[in-house]
């Protein structure tokens, strides 16, 4: 059984493990090609923390593709063939397009 100690030290580590993949996914978003850089940055900085879980799953695969993969998707020159990958592409447009 957990003690209320136990019960706060994991949710303190919890947290912590959270703020410490926020970090990692605002890192992984940079990725020294301009026009990504400023869709990636401010959405990783801004929303990703707002995310539902299975959208920060999605954003954190879309930071393993390769970035002409990422180029033509955000530049709307070809969709994604898959479905959670075209998800994500249109959430970060969606934020991008938004007015700030």
């Amino acid at each position: 059984m957990n003690t209320p100690q136990q019960h706060t030290a994991d949710q303190s580590t919890s947290a912590e493990d959270k703020k410490l993949e926020e970090r990692r996914v605002i890192w992984h978003s940079r990725r020294g090609m301009l026009e990504l850089d400023v869709l990636l940055l401010p959405f990783s900085q801004q929303q990703y923390a707002k995310l539902e879980e299975a959208d920060q799953q999605r954003y954190r695969a879309l930071l393993d593709r390769e970035d002409p993969d990422l180029f033509t998707w955000f530049m709307e020159h070809v969709e994604p063939e898959d479905a959670d990958m075209k998800r994500i592409v249109d959430v970060v447009l969606e934020y991008a397009r938004a007015p700030k």
